[in-house]
């Protein structure tokens, strides 16, 4: 029979046998012990009750871009997704992680390649002539039938790694999208502050000279001097730490942007409308943590352990090598190719672990700590995700209840500021009482600027906890 014929059928058995047998054990299912639904404080309205009948698919589909209405805002999102360098590296990984699948893969195809030789040689014993020889082969070296599945489970683990490292750049994303909301409403909250302290000093201002003006009169006291210039003090100090913030917010967005900031994408103040979340499906299960990129990733990563298992038990069996090479082989380089000048090999190797002084056991037992291991991170995956959507949750409600009430108190304080004035200028109070009628105005007014901030980070959280669109999974070049 022809030696060649006999050695392409033997690559193709070692092809359809490779991979035949896994020896990688099931996958162990996780028990995160988390409830189906999650917790609301006590005489809360959960966030979903008013939400209109399938309302579920329209608000799965929520992108970045529809949750984020303000256009500045939406702006300066897409330039921190194609400069930011950390969202770089992270894309850059999910690229290095493919290379090193694709070269894991290939262990489970025979190499091939074209060799060409010359070999001289003479005995320095005889007096004889050198000999040469050249040779031209076609051939495979150390091929391994891969009978009990180690290739395959090496290259499965390679595989599942890769696409953790594809969710791992997911999770960069709506992570940056999340830090630079949070910054730009940060910023916005600071100018919005910073306004109120200009005002403030400003009508401090009119007051102080007013009070002033009474006193060469010898209609106020030096008392009242003094107590009217600690609220322009006061106002001032904190114009100056609010300027000093609002650089500081800016510095932030230019790193998260990865650049320069065009100033028209910077808020001026902070609205009510920088966010928007659609309502959210009526009786939200906690099961949707699972679609998560970071959980995904942990899934991937016990994947990938179980996979190794399976590779470290394959280890305990025979491992069967072949080379094999088809060519030509002269004395002459001119009739190197010609009849009669053919060669052809063929070498399995079988090779059977005896001894190897507790080597194998140990990495057996060292790839089941790991999935071990893998299999708790990933329920503390699911158990940090279940707090984190829960905490979001439960501040959704409470913080619009705090902000209305605010809005009520900020309403009344400046009513107070006001009467207290009246009173004053008619000599009906003292400027004590219309001092702190000032100062209760300007703190509730500062109050609600935090209020309002902590009511559109938490929006902001929730998304981003959520998986930043319960179906919607924003691809990026180059992840899978």
């Amino acid at each position: 029979m022809n030696k060649s014929f006999i050695l392409s059928c033997a690559v193709t058995l070692a092809l359809g046998l490779s991979g035949c047998v896994s020896l990688a054990p099931k996958v162990p299912a996780a028990q995160p012990d988390v409830p189906a639904s999650w917790p609301l404080p006590e005489n809360s309205v959960a966030p979903d009750a008013s939400a209109p009948a399938g309302s579920q698919g329209r608000t799965a589909d929520i992108g970045w871009r529809q949750f984020y209405v303000d256009p500045r805002l939406s702006a300066l999102i897409e330039q921190a997704l194609h400069n930011n360098r950390d969202l770089r590296v992270a894309v850059l990984n999910v690229e290095k992680a493919r290379a090193q699948y694709r070269i894991q893969r290939a262990d489970r195809l025979p190499s091939i390649a074209a060799t060409a030789s010359l070999q001289r040689s003479r005995d320095i014993n005889q007096p004889q002539p050198i000999t040469q020889q050249y040779r031209a082969e076609l051939g495979t070296t150390q091929f391994e039938l891969d009978l009990f599945g180690r290739v395959a489970s090496l290259s499965t683990g390679a595989l599942e790694r890769y696409l953790a490292e594809g969710e791992a750049s997911r999770s960069a994303q709506l992570s940056l999208i999340a830090e630079v909301a949070n910054a730009w409403l940060t910023l916005a909250a600071d100018r919005e502050s910073l306004k109120v302290a200009q005002a403030t000093r400003d009508t401090q201002e009119a007051s102080f000279k007013l009070t002033e003006q009474r006193h060469a009169l010898g209609a106020a006291s030096s008392l009242d001097v003094s107590q009217a210039q600690t609220t322009v003090e006061t106002a001032r100090a904190d114009m100056a730490r609010y300027t000093g913030q609002v650089a500081q917010d800016i510095n932030a967005l230019r790193l998260l942007a990865g650049g320069a900031l065009d100033e028209a994408l910077l808020p001026t103040g902070l609205g009510d409308d920088a966010t928007m979340l659609g309502a959210l499906p009526a009786e939200l299960p906690s099961d949707v943590l699972l679609r998560r990129p970071d959980i995904l990733q942990s899934e991937h990563l016990l994947r990938a352990a179980n996979a190794d298992i399976g590779a470290a038990r394959a280890a305990f069996f025979p491992s069967i090598l072949l080379t094999g090479s088809v060519g030509t082989a002269s004395g002459q380089l001119n009739n190197l190719f010609d009849s009669g000048t053919r060669v052809r090999s063929f070498a399995p190797q079988i090779s059977l672990p005896i001894f190897q002084g507790g080597r194998l056991r140990a990495q057996l037992a060292g790839a089941k700590a790991d999935q071990q291991i893998a299999l708790a991170q990933y329920e503390k995956a699911i158990q940090a995700g279940f707090r984190e959507v829960a905490d979001a949750l439960a501040l959704t409600s409470t913080l619009a209840g705090q902000r209305q009430a605010q809005e009520a108190l900020v309403g009344a304080a400046a009513r107070a500021d006001e009467l207290s004035r009246a009173r004053y200028k008619a000599g009906k109070d003292s400027y004590l009482v219309a001092l702190d009628a000032q100062r209760a105005l300007y703190a509730a007014q500062q109050q609600l600027i935090a209020t309002r901030l902590a009511e559109q980070t938490n929006r902001v959280t929730l998304y981003k906890v959520l998986g930043g669109g319960w179906n919607e999974r924003s691809p990026i070049p180059g992840t899978p």
